[in-house]
């Protein structure tokens, strides 16, 4: 794609940033995630509450055009709004170059189905750490995805795209129950109901064998980054942590480089 064309793709992704930046605030685990109750209304200083201008809802500029602070009552504002702001904004611009978007309309289909899937994740994953809980609206949606994914090559290819979708269907099943069966046998202290309602449609939308390295990668991550925290007095061996953003992180490094991934291990038993 042309720079101009990643340039508008960058740009509006940091304004869907913004915008999930207040949904994932304003959430309270009661209400429908994306309800007017809750996103309706003028944005305004958690801190202050003063309405914000216009100008002052322009994404990652006026973060840093204020140096960080509410204009109004000069509080710091949390580094959360610009990093969640250019994680979507780059999510746009190098998923569709992943994807190989070359003008076919089934490629524009699925680069705009997996840029929903990760802004999808990104939300999970800010609710996640703040809340400790993922919303099913989320996992609803993944597997409406992961439908519609698994849809495709049967329409483009006939029986030809089976193998795909009994591919995904079977990365579903072996998801679901892992994830079941650590629940069963951890009686729900090793991992919770949302993260299975999280992983069957990631399942689905990875297929088999990709959802394997997805859950390895998770679990890798998800070490590293307990142990971090218990170095750094942020946690204890008995705490837990959220794990819906580690199956993120997975999904995302799979996506982008799991062939590559998969390659060097293979490498390593010649």
């Amino acid at each position: 794609m042309d720079p101009a064309t990643l340039i508008i793709l960058f740009v509006f992704g940091l304004a869907i940033g913004s915008f999930l930046n207040v949904v994932a605030t304003r959430y309270d685990g009661e209400h429908f995630l994306f309800g007017a109750k809750l996103i309706g209304g003028r944005s305004h200083c958690e801190h202050c509450k003063k309405t914000l201008r216009w100008f002052e809802l322009v994404p990652l500029v006026n973060f840093v055009a204020q140096g960080g602070r509410c204009r109004s009552c000069k509080t710091r504002l949390s580094v959360q709004y610009p990093v969640v702001e250019l994680i979507s904004g780059l999510i746009f611009v190098f998923v569709p170059l992943a994807v190989g978007v070359d003008g076919l309309i089934a490629s524009a289909i699925a680069a705009a189905l997996w840029i929903a899937i990760f802004e999808a994740l990104l939300v999970m994953s800010l609710v996640d750490i703040r809340l400790g809980i993922i919303p099913d609206e989320i996992s609803i949606f993944l597997g409406a995805i992961g439908v519609v994914l698994m849809l495709i090559p049967l329409a483009l290819f006939g029986g030809q795209g089976s193998g795909i979708a009994l591919a995904q269907i079977l990365g579903a099943a072996v998801a679901g129950i892992f994830f079941a069966l650590l629940i069963a046998v951890t009686r729900g202290k090793g991992m919770g109901m949302g993260d299975l309602k999280l992983a069957i449609p990631l399942g689905l939308i990875f297929g088999w064998p990709d959802i394997v390295l997805v859950l390895m990668l998770s679990y890798v991550i998800g070490a590293i980054a307990g142990l971090f925290a218990i170095a750094h007095g942020k946690n204890t061996m008995k705490g837990t942590l959220p794990f819906g953003p580690f199956l993120a992180l997975g999904g995302a490094i799979v996506f982008f480089w799991g062939s590559q991934i998969i390659g060097w291990y293979l490498s390593l038993l010649k």
